[in-house]
């Protein structure tokens, strides 16, 4: 630098972070004296963050089959605005991690697998019952429920322990 000016970016943050910096966020910690959250917390949050998620998905799946798409293709879109919903909460609210590259792909490879075992179990069990909103909500129950059983240990027990 010219004239005695300090550089304003110490060249370790630019050579960490080469793209353009993540947006600013509200602070991660939520609980009085700033501590993490248990793993009690982390649950109940888990279940209210995956029924609010769950609701994005079960209605995206439900209005692109009445829009006239079949019910896979209806299923993955409706995945993926479900899973979205659930990563972006879960990961700011749930448990309360900084953004990270890392981790975002460790979560892309995880919903890749749990697409894979939700959209795989909702069209065997939509395919193979009678067609009834009821069929259409067992087999999507038992297809989430599943997805989210692995979801939640995979997400506490690896990805966000990713710093």
């Amino acid at each position: 630098m010219c004239c005695g000016q300090a550089d304003p970016l110490p060249s370790a943050v630019v050579t960490e972070h080469p793209h353009l910096p993540l947006p600013p966020e509200l602070p991660l910690v939520d609980e009085p004296g700033g501590t993490d959250v248990d793993l009690k917390t982390q649950i109940v949050r888990f279940v209210i963050t995956g029924g609010f998620s769950a609701i994005v998905d079960f209605g995206g799946l439900l209005i692109l089959m009445h829009f006239g798409l079949s019910h896979t293709v209806a299923k993955s879109i409706s995945f993926i605005l479900g899973t979205t919903t659930a990563y972006l909460l879960n990961r700011r609210w749930t448990f309360q991690a900084p953004p990270s590259r890392a981790r975002f792909a460790a979560v892309v490879v995880l919903y890749a697998v749990t697409f894979g075992v939700q959209v795989g179990i909702f069209d065997v069990l939509f395919s193979h019952l009678p067609q009834a909103f009821v069929s259409t909500l067992f087999a999507y129950v038992v297809a989430q429920g599943t997805a989210t059983v692995i979801n939640f240990v995979v997400q506490r027990a690896v990805i966000f322990k990713i710093d």
